[in-house]
């Protein structure tokens, strides 16, 4: 399995916590649903971390079968269009982001 994680490093501005995850939940969270061939898509929001490590406000993590899969994803409109919404996010959102892409090894 492949996955592909974006970490939303910085801050949420003041005030904005409960709108951001509003609109995580209701705008974007459908739209990485239907990107084509994604196996799982989850969200994490940062409750705590070690002192002196990067602030990652939200990590999403969507699974997909293989590489070609991905690519498929990347590729198709839906991930345009998520894009487009994303803009939104930001403006609730002083950082940025990146995203990396793992091989899932075994798990237990």
């Amino acid at each position: 399995m492949i996955i592909r994680q974006a970490f939303f490093e910085g801050t949420i501005k003041p005030g904005q916590d409960d709108a951001f995850r509003a609109y995580v939940a209701e705008k974007l969270m459908p739209m990485w649903l239907a990107f084509p061939g994604v196996k799982e898509v989850r969200v994490l929001y940062n409750i705590e971390r070690d002192e002196g490590a990067p602030s990652y406000v939200m990590a999403l993590s969507t699974m997909y079968e293989d590489r070609a899969a991905l690519a498929a994803a990347l590729e198709s409109p839906v991930r345009y269009e998520s894009r487009e919404m994303t803009k939104g996010l930001l403006e609730m959102f002083d950082g940025h982001i990146h995203h990396h892409v793992f091989d899932m090894g075994p798990s237990s």
